[in-house]
Order: C-alpha cells, then sequence, then structure tokens
C-alpha cells in the first residue's frame, strides 16, 4: 500500500523540491501551506507521516504537533520537523510536544529520504 505523505511549509520553493522527491520515491504527496490548513489535512487525510515545518502562518508547527499527538485517533500520524532552528532547545520542544524526528534546514535530500523511509518502516 502506497503511505501518503503530507508536507506542509510555507516555503513554496521547499514544497516543490520536497514534494518532487517524495514523489520520486513512491509516496502520495499532499501539501498544506499553514499550519492551520495542516491540522485539517491531517484530520481528514489521515497521512502516515507529516513533514512538518516549524514556522509557519495561523499555527506553527509546534502547535499542529501538540494538537495532532494530543488526539487520541491520531496518534499514529508520524510527524518529522523541519526547520531552520536547529538550536538544541527548539529540538527538545519538538520532540517534548510528540514529534518523531527532527531535521534542520538545509537537510541533505538522502538523508532525508533515509529519514522518512526508516520512520515510515517502524509504523
Amino acid at each position: 500500500m502506497t503511505k501518503k505523505i503530507l508536507i506542509a511549509d510555507d516555503e513554496q520553493n521547499i514544497v516543490i523540491s520536497l514534494e518532487f522527491l517524495m514523489k520520486r520515491e513512491g509516496f502520495e504527496v499532499s501539501i498544506a501551506n499553514d499550519g492551520e490548513e495542516a491540522a485539517n489535512m491531517i484530520r481528514a487525510e489521515r497521512p502516515d507521516l507529516v513533514l512538518l515545518d516549524v514556522m509557519m502562518p495561523k499555527k506553527s508547527g509546534f502547535e499542529v504537533c501538540q494538537e495532532i499527538k494530543a488526539d487520541p485517533e491520531l496518534q499514529s500520524v508520524r510527524i518529522l520537523m523541519l526547520t531552520a532552528k536547529g538550536r538544541d532547545t527548539e529540538v527538545a520542544k519538538g520532540l517534548a510536544l510528540g514529534a518523531d524526528a527532527y531535521m534542520t534546514k538545509p537537510f541533505s535530500t538522502k538523508e532525508l529520504v533515509e529519514r522518512v523511509r526508516a520512520m515510515l518502516a517502524l509504523g
């Protein structure tokens, strides 16, 4: 069965490259351009994995992560947070709110694909 990935990021150039990369890897991809849209799409589509940017309009990635992980029906959704903020406190906050993994921008596409594959193999 094809795994579904939601890309939640407000930077169009990042969305385009992530979408291309994930589709090339054989995943079904959907896009959210802000935190509110991401939270709604996660509820509606139940993706296997969310590539979630931290800094987005309407709701931050941290807020979306906390909301999703607090919902018992959505706890199986895996969240990989992507951020330009790589400080230890940011990473710790993301993981404390329930993110399954964390990657700092800019990241290697090879590393991202490996991380996504590993996370989906767990689920």
